[in-house]
């Protein structure tokens, strides 16, 4: 509940219990209570419209960044091919996995395949360890760290949404905004859980 969500709240008691007791009119006191009530459904409106509309810019902050990571990988794994050829099974994993990233539509599922393409990821470059010219190589290193700084802006992203999601989860579920949130449409939203790259376990790559 916001600051003016609860101000409003008091008032209304306030001109009820002083219409009650006789302090003041009661066609004043109802007059009062009525606009106070629309100022009430107004700001508790206006605040679920603000945390669901800071939320779903969240999630296209999020959007930029994984489309930016889709357009990467073709490059890292043409290059990674230059150097390993043979290394097919890898390629055919990366390439099935990303595919499956760009075609997942809820936020669950994109979550899952994100993880999955991650991990895919990871496979490939322990398998670049085999290869010392590739290791060195300017434009995989370059691709490499671009990877891995779009993943820092996705985990960045991905904190701020969450954030944005559970205010708005725990306002649709509780009182006075659960008392209007399910009539005018406000549902809660999935959090978007995708592994940091710290806590992925290496993959162990057998030669």
């Amino acid at each position: 509940m916001d600051i003016w969500t609860g101000i409003t709240t008091v008032l209304i008691v306030l001109l009820f219990i002083s219409g009650f007791l006789g302090y003041i009119k009661w066609q004043l006191n109802f007059l009062a209570i009525f606009v106070l009530v629309v100022f009430w459904f107004v700001a508790l409106y206006n605040g679920l419209v603000r945390v669901r509309t800071r939320a779903r810019e969240a999630f296209s902050d999020i959007d930029v960044q994984l489309k930016r990571r889709h357009d990467l990988i073709p490059n890292l794994v043409e290059t990674v091919k230059g150097y390993a050829a043979h290394e097919k099974g890898v390629f055919e994993k990366v390439t099935e996995a990303r595919s499956r990233a760009m075609g997942a539509k809820t936020v669950g599922e994109r979550a899952k395949a994100e993880n999955a393409l991650s991990k895919a990821l990871m496979t490939l470059y322990a398998v670049s360890e085999r290869y010392p010219d590739l290791k060195a190589s300017t434009n995989f290193l370059e691709l490499q760290r671009e990877i891995r700084d779009t993943e820092d802006k996705i985990q960045a992203a991905r904190r701020f949404y969450n954030t944005n999601v559970r205010d708005l989860n725990i306002r649709v579920e509780t009182f006075p905004a659960n008392l209007i949130a399910s009539t005018l449409g406000f549902k809660k939203i999935e959090f978007f859980e995708i592994e940091a790259p710290a806590e992925r376990e290496a993959p162990k790559v057998k030669f």
